[in-house]
Protein backbone atom coordinates (compact mmCIF):
# COMPACT_ATOMS: atom_id res chain seq x y z
CA UNK A 1 0.00 0.00 0.00
CA UNK A 2 1.38 3.32 -0.88
CA UNK A 3 2.40 5.88 1.65
CA UNK A 4 0.17 8.51 0.73
CA UNK A 5 -1.97 6.35 -0.85
CA UNK A 6 -3.09 6.65 -4.72
CA UNK A 7 -6.42 7.35 -5.75
CA UNK A 8 -8.33 7.72 -9.03
CA UNK A 9 -11.50 9.13 -9.57
CA UNK A 10 -13.79 6.81 -11.66
CA UNK A 11 -15.81 9.12 -14.03
CA UNK A 12 -16.75 12.71 -13.89
CA UNK A 13 -20.84 11.99 -14.26
CA UNK A 14 -21.35 13.18 -10.92
CA UNK A 15 -21.44 16.98 -9.88
CA UNK A 16 -19.52 15.96 -6.64
CA UNK A 17 -16.61 13.64 -8.63
CA UNK A 18 -14.84 17.44 -8.32
CA UNK A 19 -15.41 17.78 -4.49
CA UNK A 20 -13.99 14.57 -4.15
CA UNK A 21 -10.78 15.05 -6.37
CA UNK A 22 -10.25 18.11 -4.09
CA UNK A 23 -10.27 15.90 -1.14
CA UNK A 24 -8.16 13.60 -2.40
CA UNK A 25 -5.54 16.31 -3.39
CA UNK A 26 -6.09 17.60 -0.13
CA UNK A 27 -5.95 14.75 2.06
CA UNK A 28 -2.40 14.76 3.69
CA UNK A 29 -3.02 10.61 3.58
CA UNK A 30 -4.15 10.67 -0.63
CA UNK A 31 -2.54 11.44 -3.55
CA UNK A 32 -4.95 12.20 -6.48
CA UNK A 33 -3.04 10.19 -9.81
CA UNK A 34 -5.53 9.41 -12.24
CA UNK A 35 -9.11 9.70 -13.80
CA UNK A 36 -11.31 7.32 -16.19
CA UNK A 37 -14.36 7.88 -17.30
CA UNK A 38 -16.31 6.56 -20.59
CA UNK A 39 -17.35 9.80 -21.54
CA UNK A 40 -13.24 10.71 -22.92
CA UNK A 41 -14.46 14.03 -23.22
CA UNK A 42 -15.28 14.89 -19.90
CA UNK A 43 -13.08 12.77 -18.61
CA UNK A 44 -10.15 14.74 -19.73
CA UNK A 45 -11.82 18.31 -18.88
CA UNK A 46 -11.48 16.59 -15.34
CA UNK A 47 -8.35 14.96 -15.08
CA UNK A 48 -6.68 18.49 -17.25
CA UNK A 49 -8.54 20.54 -14.26
CA UNK A 50 -6.41 18.54 -11.38
CA UNK A 51 -3.11 17.79 -13.18
CA UNK A 52 -3.61 13.74 -13.52
CA UNK A 53 -3.52 11.69 -16.04
CA UNK A 54 -6.49 10.67 -18.47
CA UNK A 55 -7.50 6.67 -19.20
CA UNK A 56 -10.33 5.61 -20.98
CA UNK A 57 -9.00 1.88 -20.01
CA UNK A 58 -10.49 0.78 -16.85
CA UNK A 59 -9.16 -2.57 -16.42
CA UNK A 60 -6.08 -1.10 -17.00
CA UNK A 61 -6.71 1.64 -14.19
CA UNK A 62 -7.78 -0.95 -12.36
CA UNK A 63 -4.77 -3.68 -13.16
CA UNK A 64 -2.43 -1.11 -11.68
CA UNK A 65 -0.41 -1.50 -8.26
CA UNK A 66 -0.14 1.92 -8.16
CA UNK A 67 -3.52 2.44 -7.32
CA UNK A 68 -4.41 2.17 -3.94
CA UNK A 69 -8.42 3.33 -3.75
CA UNK A 70 -10.71 4.43 -6.14
CA UNK A 71 -13.93 7.78 -6.00
CA UNK A 72 -16.79 5.92 -7.22
CA UNK A 73 -18.79 9.12 -8.52
CA UNK A 74 -19.94 7.32 -12.23
CA UNK A 75 -23.97 6.80 -13.65
CA UNK A 76 -25.78 5.44 -10.40
CA UNK A 77 -27.00 2.45 -12.51
CA UNK A 78 -23.05 1.34 -13.29
CA UNK A 79 -22.37 1.50 -9.45
CA UNK A 80 -22.87 -2.14 -9.26
CA UNK A 81 -20.80 -3.21 -12.29
CA UNK A 82 -17.47 -0.87 -11.61
CA UNK A 83 -17.79 -1.49 -7.38
CA UNK A 84 -17.62 -5.26 -8.36
CA UNK A 85 -14.67 -4.76 -10.71
CA UNK A 86 -12.92 -2.39 -8.12
CA UNK A 87 -12.97 -4.80 -5.25
CA UNK A 88 -12.10 -8.29 -7.45
CA UNK A 89 -8.94 -5.90 -8.26
CA UNK A 90 -7.97 -4.96 -4.73
CA UNK A 91 -8.83 -1.49 -4.47
CA UNK A 92 -10.76 0.34 -1.86
CA UNK A 93 -14.00 2.53 -2.51
CA UNK A 94 -15.32 5.58 -1.80
CA UNK A 95 -18.65 6.41 -3.66
CA UNK A 96 -21.34 8.54 -4.07
CA UNK A 97 -24.54 7.30 -2.90
CA UNK A 98 -27.08 5.93 -3.52
CA UNK A 99 -25.14 3.07 -3.20
CA UNK A 100 -26.60 0.93 -5.44
CA UNK A 101 -30.33 1.18 -7.65
CA UNK A 102 -32.04 -1.78 -5.75
CA UNK A 103 -31.23 -3.78 -2.46
CA UNK A 104 -29.62 -6.55 -3.86
CA UNK A 105 -27.04 -4.90 -5.51
CA UNK A 106 -26.29 -3.31 -2.74
CA UNK A 107 -25.85 -6.21 -1.00
CA UNK A 108 -23.87 -7.60 -3.69
CA UNK A 109 -21.43 -4.67 -3.49
CA UNK A 110 -21.28 -4.86 0.82
CA UNK A 111 -20.13 -8.97 0.41
CA UNK A 112 -17.88 -8.47 -2.54
CA UNK A 113 -16.01 -5.51 -0.59
CA UNK A 114 -15.80 -7.51 2.82
CA UNK A 115 -14.68 -10.80 0.72
CA UNK A 116 -11.47 -8.76 -1.18
CA UNK A 117 -11.19 -7.24 2.14
CA UNK A 118 -10.87 -3.78 0.76
CA UNK A 119 -12.76 -0.70 2.35
CA UNK A 120 -15.70 0.72 1.82
CA UNK A 121 -17.15 3.95 2.67
CA UNK A 122 -20.08 5.92 1.33
CA UNK A 123 -20.42 9.75 1.06
CA UNK A 124 -23.11 10.12 3.85
CA UNK A 125 -21.83 13.98 4.73
CA UNK A 126 -24.63 14.79 6.84
CA UNK A 127 -24.19 12.54 9.54
CA UNK A 128 -20.66 13.73 10.11
CA UNK A 129 -21.95 17.68 10.69
CA UNK A 130 -21.99 19.15 13.94
CA UNK A 131 -25.77 19.84 14.18
CA UNK A 132 -26.55 16.07 13.66
CA UNK A 133 -24.11 15.63 16.60
CA UNK A 134 -26.15 18.29 18.80
CA UNK A 135 -29.59 17.13 17.60
CA UNK A 136 -28.25 13.23 19.04
CA UNK A 137 -27.45 14.59 22.08
CA UNK A 138 -30.50 16.43 22.67
CA UNK A 139 -32.47 12.98 22.08
CA UNK A 140 -30.16 10.94 24.00
CA UNK A 141 -31.02 13.31 26.98
CA UNK A 142 -35.15 13.18 26.27
CA UNK A 143 -35.33 16.42 25.96
CA UNK A 144 -38.06 16.27 23.47
CA UNK A 145 -40.16 13.46 25.26
CA UNK A 146 -41.15 10.50 23.06
CA UNK A 147 -40.82 11.73 19.67
CA UNK A 148 -43.69 11.83 17.56
CA UNK A 149 -42.49 13.66 14.17
CA UNK A 150 -39.82 14.59 12.32
CA UNK A 151 -39.34 16.46 9.03
CA UNK A 152 -35.95 17.12 6.84
CA UNK A 153 -36.11 19.30 4.08
CA UNK A 154 -32.69 19.79 1.50
CA UNK A 155 -33.92 21.94 -1.97
CA UNK A 156 -31.99 23.06 -4.48
CA UNK A 157 -32.54 25.11 -7.97
CA UNK A 158 -30.78 23.29 -10.31
CA UNK A 159 -33.45 22.54 -12.62
CA UNK A 160 -34.74 25.83 -12.88
CA UNK A 161 -33.85 27.61 -16.19
CA UNK A 162 -33.15 31.35 -15.45
CA UNK A 163 -32.91 34.36 -18.23
CA UNK A 164 -33.37 31.82 -21.08
CA UNK A 165 -30.54 29.60 -19.96
CA UNK A 166 -31.22 25.80 -18.75
CA UNK A 167 -30.69 25.29 -14.86
CA UNK A 168 -27.46 24.30 -13.79
CA UNK A 169 -28.12 20.65 -13.02
CA UNK A 170 -27.03 18.69 -15.89
CA UNK A 171 -29.32 16.94 -17.62
CA UNK A 172 -27.75 13.51 -17.05
CA UNK A 173 -29.42 13.47 -14.02
CA UNK A 174 -32.82 13.26 -15.32
CA UNK A 175 -31.98 10.45 -17.45
CA UNK A 176 -34.14 7.67 -15.84
CA UNK A 177 -31.64 4.62 -16.72
CA UNK A 178 -28.24 6.29 -15.37
CA UNK A 179 -30.06 8.62 -12.90
CA UNK A 180 -32.58 6.07 -11.67
CA UNK A 181 -34.10 8.37 -9.48
CA UNK A 182 -34.72 12.35 -9.79
CA UNK A 183 -34.45 14.57 -6.59
CA UNK A 184 -35.63 12.07 -4.04
CA UNK A 185 -32.82 9.90 -5.01
CA UNK A 186 -29.79 12.44 -5.05
CA UNK A 187 -30.33 14.71 -3.06
CA UNK A 188 -33.04 13.47 -0.80
CA UNK A 189 -30.57 10.78 0.46
CA UNK A 190 -29.48 13.13 2.95
CA UNK A 191 -32.87 13.78 4.51
CA UNK A 192 -33.57 10.05 3.81
CA UNK A 193 -30.71 8.98 6.14
CA UNK A 194 -30.69 11.64 8.55
CA UNK A 195 -34.74 10.54 9.14
CA UNK A 196 -33.79 7.10 9.23
CA UNK A 197 -30.89 8.20 12.42
CA UNK A 198 -33.79 10.10 14.09
CA UNK A 199 -36.82 8.02 13.96
CA UNK A 200 -35.76 4.93 13.15
CA UNK A 201 -34.17 3.10 9.78
CA UNK A 202 -37.27 0.33 9.70
CA UNK A 203 -40.78 2.24 9.05
CA UNK A 204 -44.17 0.51 8.73
CA UNK A 205 -45.18 2.04 5.60
CA UNK A 206 -43.87 4.34 2.60
CA UNK A 207 -45.95 6.91 0.92
CA UNK A 208 -44.40 9.30 -2.00
CA UNK A 209 -45.66 11.77 -4.12
CA UNK A 210 -43.34 12.90 -7.22
CA UNK A 211 -44.01 15.87 -9.30
CA UNK A 212 -41.68 17.64 -12.05
CA UNK A 213 -41.78 21.42 -11.79
CA UNK A 214 -38.86 21.83 -14.81
CA UNK A 215 -40.36 19.06 -16.64
CA UNK A 216 -36.91 17.58 -17.62
CA UNK A 217 -37.74 14.19 -17.35
CA UNK A 218 -37.70 12.86 -13.51
CA UNK A 219 -39.25 14.46 -10.67
CA UNK A 220 -37.74 17.43 -9.36
CA UNK A 221 -40.18 18.15 -6.24
CA UNK A 222 -40.51 15.06 -3.85
CA UNK A 223 -42.33 14.26 -0.21
CA UNK A 224 -41.74 10.77 1.42
CA UNK A 225 -43.68 10.38 4.07
CA UNK A 226 -42.72 7.13 6.71
CA UNK A 227 -44.93 5.59 9.36
CA UNK A 228 -43.36 3.69 12.04
CA UNK A 229 -45.19 1.15 14.45
CA UNK A 230 -44.51 3.36 17.85
CA UNK A 231 -46.91 5.83 15.94
CA UNK A 232 -44.45 8.08 14.64
CA UNK A 233 -44.37 10.05 11.02
CA UNK A 234 -41.58 11.17 9.69
CA UNK A 235 -41.54 13.68 6.51
CA UNK A 236 -39.03 13.67 3.73
CA UNK A 237 -38.51 16.34 1.17
CA UNK A 238 -36.28 17.38 -1.51
CA UNK A 239 -36.38 19.51 -4.35
CA UNK A 240 -34.53 20.20 -7.43
CA UNK A 241 -37.07 23.35 -8.03
CA UNK A 242 -36.39 25.67 -4.89
CA UNK A 243 -33.67 27.52 -2.95
CA UNK A 244 -34.63 27.27 0.55
CA UNK A 245 -32.96 26.74 4.27
CA UNK A 246 -32.28 23.29 4.66
CA UNK A 247 -34.62 22.36 7.58
CA UNK A 248 -34.82 19.87 10.18
CA UNK A 249 -37.93 20.04 12.67
CA UNK A 250 -38.61 17.12 15.44
CA UNK A 251 -41.24 17.34 17.89
CA UNK A 252 -41.94 15.39 20.82
CA UNK A 253 -44.29 14.96 23.45
CA UNK A 254 -42.80 17.34 25.85
CA UNK A 255 -41.21 19.94 23.07
CA UNK A 256 -40.04 20.63 20.13
CA UNK A 257 -36.47 20.89 17.98
CA UNK A 258 -35.58 23.25 14.57
CA UNK A 259 -32.35 23.62 12.41
CA UNK A 260 -32.11 25.83 9.94
CA UNK A 261 -28.56 25.87 8.24
CA UNK A 262 -29.49 29.79 7.55
CA UNK A 263 -27.13 31.08 10.22
CA UNK A 264 -26.74 27.67 11.44
CA UNK A 265 -29.06 28.21 13.94
CA UNK A 266 -30.43 25.02 16.65
CA UNK A 267 -33.76 25.84 18.81
CA UNK A 268 -34.98 23.78 21.42
CA UNK A 269 -37.93 23.88 23.31
CA UNK A 270 -37.51 27.48 22.18
CA UNK A 271 -34.09 27.98 23.62
CA UNK A 272 -30.99 28.08 20.87
CA UNK A 273 -28.43 25.79 21.03
CA UNK A 274 -24.65 25.98 20.38
CA UNK A 275 -23.81 23.71 16.90
CA UNK A 276 -20.67 22.17 17.41
CA UNK A 277 -18.27 21.85 14.40
CA UNK A 278 -18.10 19.08 12.06
CA UNK A 279 -16.60 15.59 12.67
CA UNK A 280 -14.55 14.38 9.76
CA UNK A 281 -16.39 14.60 6.42
CA UNK A 282 -16.98 10.57 5.02
CA UNK A 283 -13.50 11.41 2.40
CA UNK A 284 -11.51 11.53 5.69
CA UNK A 285 -13.45 8.60 7.43
CA UNK A 286 -12.41 6.24 4.60
CA UNK A 287 -8.58 7.11 4.23
CA UNK A 288 -8.32 6.19 8.26
CA UNK A 289 -10.42 3.11 7.51
CA UNK A 290 -7.85 1.71 5.60
CA UNK A 291 -5.19 2.96 7.19
CA UNK A 292 -6.16 1.50 10.65
CA UNK A 293 -7.79 -1.63 8.82
CA UNK A 294 -11.20 -1.01 10.03
CA UNK A 295 -14.30 -1.25 8.29
CA UNK A 296 -16.98 1.10 8.67
CA UNK A 297 -19.74 -0.77 10.03
CA UNK A 298 -22.49 2.10 10.81
CA UNK A 299 -21.89 3.85 7.66
CA UNK A 300 -22.39 0.45 5.62
CA UNK A 301 -25.30 -0.51 7.55
CA UNK A 302 -26.87 3.13 6.92
CA UNK A 303 -26.10 3.23 3.51
CA UNK A 304 -28.24 0.08 3.19
CA UNK A 305 -31.01 1.34 4.54
CA UNK A 306 -30.90 4.16 2.46
CA UNK A 307 -30.96 2.36 -0.23
CA UNK A 308 -33.56 0.47 1.02
CA UNK A 309 -35.71 3.23 1.52
CA UNK A 310 -35.09 5.18 -1.47
CA UNK A 311 -35.89 1.79 -3.57
CA UNK A 312 -39.37 1.67 -1.12
CA UNK A 313 -40.12 5.58 -1.96
CA UNK A 314 -39.55 5.37 -6.10
CA UNK A 315 -41.60 2.05 -5.79
CA UNK A 316 -44.33 4.01 -3.98
CA UNK A 317 -44.51 7.07 -6.17
CA UNK A 318 -44.77 4.49 -9.16
CA UNK A 319 -47.63 2.80 -7.97
CA UNK A 320 -49.62 5.64 -6.02
CA UNK A 321 -49.91 2.85 -3.22
CA UNK A 322 -48.51 3.03 0.21
CA UNK A 323 -45.40 0.31 0.50
CA UNK A 324 -45.14 -2.45 3.23
CA UNK A 325 -41.79 -1.77 4.19
CA UNK A 326 -39.77 -4.69 4.75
Amino acid sequence: MSNPLKIATLSFWHVHAGDYSRQAQAHPGTDLVAVWDDDAERGKAGAEQFGVEFTGDLDALLARDDIDGVVITTPTDVHRDVMLAAAQAGKHIFTEKVLAPTVAEAEEIIAATDAAGVKLTVSLPRLAHGYTTAIREVLDKGSLGRLTYGRVRLSHDGAISRDGKEGWLPQRFFEPKAAIGGALTDLGCHPVYLTQLFLGATPDTVTATYRSVAGRGLEDNAVVVVGYGDQQIGVIEAGFASSNPFTIELFGTDGALTYTDAGNVLTVNGEQVPVPEHSPEPFAQWVDHITSGTRADDNIARALELTRLVVAANEAAETGHAIAYS
